[in-house]
């Protein structure tokens, strides 16, 4: 029977690594994988001991999250990204990230006659979710040609997936003041804020950016990442009071609530810069030695000021550079998985165990004549 909502998405792009996965895997080495960026390395055990302490929980848990989560939350924002002003209202735990990205514009109400902008480089999920709900999506990276198209949500990514690039303080209000002009709907994904390399990210909560007034506006944050972790599918969102109490009325229709367990576990994790810090400094590391190899072998790295990837070219076909990796048993992912403009690029991604890195920066540096 044919599906309406697949009809209207793009073949899932990882399946076409097969060949090269497979090509990796015949390495005597064995393969090393830095395609995907899930995290390698261990949960901390705060987190462990919160969701074991709070797995006695036979009760639905509150879509809104507790109220000792609600306070985690909006303590982690008024302390690393300068939005203090917030309230309790503002603030909603969701089930992972891309489960809230994929979804955003069906729960705002858009449809057919409205337009999604997403960057030129993106994460695919933006994409996704658009069509999902039937929108028209249109690339643009300037702020400026917001009037003349007229959308009705607008996406922004800093530091980016999969290129790295992070906005400053003045792009990123130059955005904010761009949507608010066009009555537009901001959603900033700050997803790998805490991995500023050579610059350092800004969040559109900051108070210097939205003077306090987070109307129009939806910051969209996640443990995965910053906590290592992933499997929990642990997220949330800020902003907008208003915006915030419709996404929570309608995920309570929906039944869209994070897990107790879950929700316990964040809340030690956000109220913790220690294992942040070391997780920083491990990615930091494992970067250092992915950059020296890579340049060794005659890759320029474009952008990556920030996240947990390296963007890089030689200036050719991005398949031809995932064969070249994949002889050598390395795994990564192609520029064309982003955008048609990233042909020649591919992401190399922070996330594997150092030994894997080490491993990967061996090959790179013997295949080098």
């Amino acid at each position: 029977m044919k599906n309406l909502l697949m009809s209207r998405l793009p073949d899932f792009p990882w399946d076409s690594l097969a060949g090269a996965k497979a090509k990796a895997e015949c390495h005597q080495g064995g393969i090393v994988d830095l395609s995907v960026g899930t995290p390698v390395d261990p949960t901390p055990g705060v987190a462990m001991e919160a969701l074991r302490a709070a797995a006695l929980a036979p009760g639905y848990p509150q879509t809104w999250g507790t109220q000792a989560l609600r306070e985690a939350i909006i303590g982690y924002l008024g302390r690393r990204w300068n939005a203090g002003y917030l309230l309790e209202q503002q603030v909603l735990p969701v089930i992972g990230s891309k489960e809230f990205v994929a979804i955003l514009p069906t729960l705002l109400g858009l449809g057919a006659q409205d337009v999604v902008v997403i960057p030129t480089l993106a994460y695919p999920t933006y994409d996704v979710g658009a069509k999902l709900a039937g929108c028209e999506v249109v690339c643009c990276d300037d702020p400026d040609e917001l009037v003349a198209l007229r959308p009705k949500l607008v996406w922004i990514n800093s530091p980016a997936n999969p290129h790295g690039q992070i906005l400053d303080a003045v792009q990123t209000r130059a955005w904010v003041d761009a949507t608010r002009a066009v009555g537009a709907v901001l959603a900033s994904d700050e997803c790998y804020g805490e991995f500023g390399w050579d610059a350092q990210p800004v969040s559109v909560l900051d108070a210097m950016i939205c003077d306090g007034d987070t109307s129009g506006l939806i910051a969209v944050h996640s443990l995965s990442k910053r906590s290592n972790l992933a499997g929990y599918r642990a997220g949330f969102i800020a902003g907008d009071a208003q915006l915030v109490t419709v996404l929570l009325e309608i995920r309570k229709h929906m039944g869209m609530m994070v897990p107790a367990p879950v929700q316990a576990a964040m809340i030690p994790l956000l109220g913790d810069d220690s294992h942040v810090e070391l997780q920083r400094a491990r990615y930091a590391a494992r970067r250092v030695k992915l950059r020296a190899a890579l340049q060794a072998c005659g890759f320029q790295i474009d952008h990556s000021q920030g996240s947990l990837y390296l963007w890089v070219t030689r200036d050719e076909d991005c398949w031809s550079t995932v064969d070249y990796f994949a002889k050598r048993g390395i795994l990564v992912a192609p520029g064309s998985f982003y955008a048609d403009a990233a042909s020649s690029h591919v992401r190399v991604a922070l996330t594997a165990t150092d030994e894997h890195v080490a491993a990967a920066c061996d090959r790179l540096f013997n295949s080098v004549v």
